[in-house]
């Protein structure tokens, strides 16, 4: 991945709170209203039950794990993570919702951890301890110096991108929105005076004309645009038909990458115009070890996303998929079986997409060219 391109390093959900929260040095309020569980710290023995004795209190690199050393010698110019909890101290549990997410706000360096260059916020959990935690949410970020995107005080905010500098007097513009389908409530929306997230109510071309005017009015010759998505349901690898027309869409009208993510596991890849379109990044980290039901799936490995870019046309030139497995709410290097195991499922559902998945000799997996 030399040479004059731009590096962005993608990945899917990051889940700091709940049982996370609770074994770093600063745990939060443990509270839950889920049906069956009431306390965070039962997520923890889960994870024990399954993979052995987790560190109280753990570091605050602990949960990205072998993650930070990839990430450092890989160096990506831009990194641009889905924040999927809200950091705030709040009691106010969003109603109509079984689970709730969020950090203490002492615990921010280990997000930090990882130095991410923007963190996305329009997913269905940024407002689980509502309006006064998402603000307090912004507040934290902002004094840690995190750019955010898809969320603000208003809606001309939350529309608002993010951008990085990068080599060459260029900018990466991040763009964060997230839909219905994967559970964000109608009313998170953000408006004119009242704080919220980028929603889209549906995937209508009307609303991808509007998004794509968006890009082209901020968009600068050799600037990188990057849509970050939040859609679809947990489970499975059908993508349905209108996201497939909202991704075209977004690239016909000026995106170079749609960074989509909600489902659980990774889903298909798509190169569309020479543009890269992940239709779902799958978890990246989380709290989830330990939970049975749908293990077919594997949403214990996880994939670092690195993807180059050449910034004078926004076409993809090559992309490595780092395998990781979540092992005692730490990521570890996956196995190679494990690799083999995603190399095949990926280039299966990727099939009918063009896209063809191959294994690196350093067990990444990638991309063949055409």
């Amino acid at each position: 991945m030399g040479g004059d391109v731009t590096t962005l390093f993608l990945c899917g959900d990051v889940m700091l709170g709940r049982g996370v929260d609770q074994i770093l040095p600063h745990p939060g309020d443990p509270e839950l209203r889920e049906p069956y569980i009431r306390d965070s710290r039962a997520y923890v023995e889960l994870s024990e039950e399954a993979h052995g004795r987790v560190p109280h209190p753990a570091d605050y690199a602990w949960p990205w794990g072998d993650a930070l050393r990839v990430l450092e010698e890989t160096a990506p110019d831009a990194r641009v993570v889905n924040l999927e909890t809200s950091v705030t101290r709040s009691d106010e549990f969003a109603s109509g919702k079984s689970v709730h997410y969020r950090m203490s706000p002492a615990n921010l360096p280990a997000l930090a951890a990882g130095r991410p260059d923007v963190c996305v916020l329009a997913n269905n959990h940024v407002l689980d301890f509502g309006r006064h935690g998402l603000v307090e949410t912004l507040d934290a970020l902002a004094g840690a110096r995190l750019r955010v995107a898809g969320a603000g005080r208003d809606a001309a905010a939350a529309r608002r991108p993010a951008a990085v500098p990068v080599r060459g007097g260029r900018r990466v513009l991040v763009f964060s929105c997230g839909t219905g389908s994967s559970g964000i409530p109608y009313e998170w929306a953000a408006a004119e005076h009242d704080p919220g997230v980028d929603f889209l109510p549906e995937l209508s071309d009307a609303r991808a004309a509007r998004f794509a005017r968006r890009i082209r009015q901020l968009k600068r010759p050799g600037d990188i645009a990057v849509v970050s998505i939040h859609w679809g349901g947990n489970w499975g690898y059908r993508v349905s038909d209108d996201q497939i027309r909202f991704a075209h869409a977004l690239v016909d009208g000026g995106a170079d990458v749609v960074h989509g993510h909600s489902s659980h596991h990774p889903r298909p890849l798509e190169v569309y115009r020479g543009k890269l379109v992940l239709y779902g990044c799958g978890d990246f980290i989380d709290d989830y070890e330990g939970i049975t039901g749908y293990e077919e799936y594997r949403d214990d490995l996880r994939l670092l996303y690195f993807v180059a870019v050449a910034p004078d046309t926004g076409e993809l030139a090559g992309i490595r998929m780092v395998p990781m497995r979540a092992r005692r709410m730490r990521l570890c290097h996956a196995p190679l079986g494990d690799a083999r195991w995603l190399r095949t499922v990926l280039d299966r559902v990727s099939a009918d997409f063009g896209s063809h998945v191959v294994l690196d000799r350093d067990g990444a997996l990638c991309l063949e060219r055409p």
